[in-house]
């Protein structure tokens, strides 16, 4: 079978001209550069005060009723004394900054350096515009510093955090927290695949679906995340 241009590219990169002498020493100074991510990216992070982090596709447009809603979701997430923190791109991310922006708020973003975004959205907080190299150390600074999640709408990125999430919550691995889908008809076959698949063939258990809400509006998501803070006597991360 032909391999495709993509594949044939990645080969390409995978066997450059290197020694296995080459590969220890990179892989050596790539540990110095993760653990420095890690410092600077705590040490940082650690005075951003309580904040909701909220996830979903860079590539949604201004014009997109979910754009708009992300925004709203924010600013009311504000009223409650919550910063927003997203991955600092567009679409979603903007959305959301921008919702913490207009409630005078912290906005944090936790961008990756990527040669088609070089830069984070405009709504950013000067100060709070942390960049990383490795996807990894973001989604673990994501975990570590946000009171609660709030997925909209994404592609793959938003499913990699959002199980990243889900799975160290069932594991006990994180603090349980709350995690909120919005958009009841763009999440619903997902979840179904989950119940239809997963379930029925054990893979979960029926209580799993308790980590998180779906919801279709703005108040439901902040609702959901304001009860849990008040059920529990528990304060956000201040």
């Amino acid at each position: 079978m032909a391999i495709t241009k993509r594949e044939e590219e990645i080969i390409k990169k995978s066997f450059q001209q290197k020694t296995w002498n080459d590969i220890k020493t990179h892989d050596s100074w790539s540990v110095f550069k993760i653990m420095s991510e890690f410092v600077e990216g705590m040490d940082r992070l650690s005075n951003i005060g309580p904040c909701v982090a909220i996830f979903g596709s860079a590539r949604t447009k201004p014009e997109d009723p979910y754009y708009k809603l992300a925004t709203e979701i924010a600013e009311e997430f504000t009223k409650l004394g919550f910063g927003i923190i997203t991955g600092g791109g567009p679409g979603i991310m903007e959305a959301a900054n921008k919702g913490a922006n207009q409630g005078k708020a912290t906005s944090v973003g936790l961008t990756i350096r990527l040669p088609f975004e070089p830069h984070g959205n405009i709504y950013i907080d000067p100060d709070k515009e942390i960049a990383f190299n490795y996807f990894f150390v973001r989604k673990t600074l994501f975990m570590r510093y946000a009171q609660g999640y709030i997925a909209m709408p994404g592609g793959f990125g938003t499913l990699d955090e959002l199980f990243e999430a889900l799975t160290l919550i069932q594991t006990d691995k994180m603090v349980d927290f709350p995690v909120v889908l919005v958009g009841k008809e763009y999440w619903g076959g997902l979840i179904q695949w989950l119940r239809d698949r997963l379930l029925s063939h054990k893979m979960i258990n029926e209580s799993d679906f308790d980590m998180f809400h779906l919801v279709d509006t703005k108040e439901e998501a902040v609702a959901i995340i304001k009860a849990f803070y008040e059920k529990y006597a528990l304060k956000p991360n201040f």
